[in-house]
């Protein structure tokens, strides 16, 4: 049994305070003075931790504030209160909400899963990942109980091709040199954010955190900086349309290389493979209409990786902007399922993927792994205002980031996911993420929940007998 992978957490508190979902507000007008204000029994001594930042212009306590409301209660004239707070409103956007990024703030300081003593408030079902309902039905094995569990599970993914059969001689030796691959025990791939202040301060910390947790960070060949390449065995440098360069002296050290599909690309792989025969290639195809083809395609004539990647509200390119990358990695599955390839080649999905949930669920719909960038900078502080895209000042100052820092708090993200990814697959009496690929009877969809029990009650006959789907 191979050691146990161990992701080493540490505590990392934030540089500037974090927005809080609501402020506390407090008056003086009234005040009967009590022997023994509610301000000084908070249990988590909010009120005497507080302070007012002056680089961000706010006041810390709704950093130490856990909402207990004990003050609230307790103050004989209702002098503090709690209110919505307007800068938590407006944090994110639509897909990347207030919640998710408050979420991925406490992961990346603690380390650990957000658990709420109140229970679930939230709706059980909606959109995209949401609709998913994944299989618990093992959880009552205490064996089995992920992180606490005595049972070995396995979080770790191959990447590269994978022979239909093997052939062995007289001797009992293969007759063919197996294809190249490259073992991550984590089925999480890091990438480099579209944007941030300060790039080469996030790029250092990327890639120390993908040593750290002994995976890969994908990053555009022209960032590599010599400094960076000191790291390249967990380095992926990713290339733009039809510029490699076989000379490149990276190409040597690194083990995984990603290629941007277009018509040459696969002429661009067999050069490499002919000229570095250990080198895993990888090959990033939009998730349009024509992906599934393209996939099958690809997988028939010889490629090692795919990665299948959307926009950052996890939906697709041109005439498949209306449908979620979960539908997406689904056909993709399905089409090499039947084409008799899906065992041959690696998938990695990437685009929305924002939390813990989404890589068990993108699993289960068929990939064999995701790449993240978005929730690493979010571990960076980051408030998603990209006021650096228009030439803004950033709130969190990144381009005074401590790389070292940053790579923890990264590293402490994506710990609290495998925990989580642990809990689910011991839930479900897994042993291995491997397992997890593709098999949907572990999990129900909600679309097609509604299709088979609510359809048939909105039906109406039609003109010969027939029922039909009403209005």
């Amino acid at each position: 049994m191979p050691e146990k992978y161990h992701i080493h957490v540490r505590p990392t508190p934030s540089r500037y305070p974090s927005v809080g979902k609501t402020t506390v507000l407090d008056w003086g007008e009234g005040c009967l003075r009590c022997t023994r204000c509610v301000k000084e029994t908070c249990p988590y001594n909010a009120f005497r931790q507080r302070d007012f930042d002056d680089r961000s212009l706010s006041d810390t306590i709704d950093t130490y504030c856990k909402n207990c409301l004990r003050c609230v209660q307790g103050c004989p004239r209702e002098l503090v209160v709690k209110a919505a707070n307007p800068q938590y409103r407006r944090l994110g956007d639509d897909y990347w909400t207030p919640a998710v990024i408050q979420s991925t703030w406490l992961q990346a300081e603690t380390g650990k899963i957000p658990v709420s003593g109140a229970g679930y408030g939230g709706p059980f079902a909606g959109p995209g990942f949401d609709s998913i309902w994944t299989d618990m039905s093992e959880i009552v094995r205490p064996t089995r109980d992920g992180i606490h569990g005595r049972e070995y599970i396995s979080t770790a993914i191959d990447l590269g091709r994978k022979p239909l059969f093997l052939v062995f001689d007289a001797q009992g030796r293969l007759t063919f040199e197996p294809p190249p691959q490259v073992d991550i025990p984590l089925p999480v791939l890091l990438a480099e954010p579209p944007f941030s202040a300060g790039p080469e301060l996030v790029r250092e910390a990327l890639a120390a955190a993908a040593r750290s947790l002994k995976t890969l960070a994908l990053v555009n060949r022209g960032n590599l900086t010599p400094e960076l390449t000191a790291a390249a065995e967990h380095l992926a440098p990713s290339f733009p349309t039809g510029r490699v360069d076989p000379e490149d002296p990276l190409l040597s050290r690194v083990r995984v290389v990603e290629l941007t599909d277009h018509d040459g690309v696969l002429a661009q792989v067999e050069a490499l493979k002919r000229r570095y025969p250990g080198l895993v290639t990888m090959i990033k195809v939009p998730a349009d209409e024509r992906a599934a083809a393209r996939l099958s395609e690809l997988a028939h004539a010889g490629a090692e990786v795919i990665h299948l990647f959307a926009d950052h509200h996890a939906r697709g390119f041109l005439q498949a902007q209306d449908r979620h990358l979960k539908d997406l990695i689904r056909a993709a599955h399905l089409k090499l399922v039947e084409d008799h390839l899906r065992d041959t080649v690696t998938l990695l999905a990437s685009g929305g993927i924002a939390l813990a949930e989404h890589v068990a669920k993108a699993i289960i719909c068929g990939a064999d792994g995701v790449i993240v960038d978005l929730p690493l900078l979010l571990a960076l502080e980051c408030r998603l205002c990209r006021a650096c895209q228009r030439g803004g000042e950033c709130p969190v100052a990144m381009d005074s980031l401590d790389p070292r820092r940053g790579a923890q708090r990264q590293v402490n993200l994506m710990g609290a996911w495998n925990n989580q990814l642990l809990e689910v697959l011991g839930a479900m009496g897994l042993r291995e993420v491997r397992r997890l690929r593709g098999e949907v009877g572990r999990a129900m969809f909600v679309e097609e929940l509604q299709r088979e029990i609510f359809a048939p009650l909105f039906s109406r006959p039609g003109p010969e007998g027939q029922r039909r789907e009403g209005e």
